[in-house]
């Protein structure tokens, strides 16, 4: 009986180290991360890792994402003990029940757990009610960026350290014209520390600024890897030629959208009795 509650006691823990790990993703994520840079700063944290990136400057700069990573650090000083207390319990000798079920019964769960981790239908309810709880219980600012953003399909927000010789260096927004490549500049945090939100026009870009931008995934790749060189300013251009096609298509698509409505508008009409009524 002690190798099957020593293999309980592990998946439970288990879970709970999950859950935890879960629960301090989305809550950095709402303070601003990427949910990329959130999941990693969160498990990083909780297996102590520790590894040094930007990404972990702007948690200790920030006193709510301190909080969160100082509690995952207590949780793990208590987690990784009992796992390995819960192992031990579970591989002991016992006539009751052999090494090999045993085996299965980890191997089996683990994999469980490891479908659960990655349903999207599990994420989605338990972001759900781990927004609630913030919400109910503390005073983090809960609002979920990516969502307000409407950062969906192939649009993402990005953000790179501008290099001497790239494209982006030493220009003013101006002369960059990223609007015609579907590119807004969200804001630029300079080398000293300050930052620039929502820049001008003639607001200059250096080596060593970090830009945010908001675009289509493809086109912000592109630009970071673009030199200030004849090559650059072709693929500039060639950006811009694709952006008035993209334009033009989603044109065209606002057009049938609107004849759409305008028909179930008509449609709704009819049904009311000739009555103005329109959605």
């Amino acid at each position: 009986m002690i190798p099957l509650v020593g293999i309980i006691a592990f998946f439970t823990v288990l879970c709970l180290s999950l859950m935890v790990t879960k629960i301090a993703t989305i809550a950095l994520t709402y303070t601003g991360l990427s949910r990329q840079a959130a999941l990693f700063q969160a498990r990083s944290a909780f297996t102590g890792t520790g590894f040094t990136t930007r990404e972990a400057e702007k948690v200790v700069d920030h006193p709510l994402r301190r909080q969160i990573i100082m509690a995952l650090m207590v949780a793990r000083s208590a987690g990784l003990v009992t796992i390995v207390l819960s192992l031990i319990l579970s591989f002991a000798e016992s006539p009751e029940f052999s090494r090999l079920a045993r085996l299965g019964w980890v191997g089996g769960g683990a994999v469980v757990l490891w479908l659960l981790a990655q349903s999207r239908f599990v994420d989605r309810m338990l972001s759900r009610a781990v927004h609630w709880s913030l919400r109910r219980w503390t005073d983090l600012d809960t609002r979920d960026y990516a969502r307000l953003l409407n950062v969906y399909g192939p649009y993402q927000v990005n953000e790179f350290r501008v290099k001497e010789g790239d494209w982006l260096a030493g220009k003013r927004l101006a002369d960059c014209r990223l609007p015609d490549e579907g590119v807004s500049v969200l804001g630029i945090s300079r080398e000293d520390g300050t930052y620039v939100g929502v820049p001008r026009m003639n607001t200059e870009i250096y080596a060593g600024d970090t830009v945010v931008l908001y675009g289509r995934s493809k086109v912000l790749r592109e630009l970071t890897f673009r030199q200030n060189d004849p090559d650059g300013e072709q693929a500039h251009e060639k950006a811009v030629e694709d952006q008035r096609d993209h334009d033009s298509k989603q044109e065209r698509d606002d057009r049938q959208y609107r004849r759409k409505k305008a028909k179930k508008g008509i449609t709704k009409e009819r049904i009311l009795g000739g009555q103005e009524y329109f959605l």
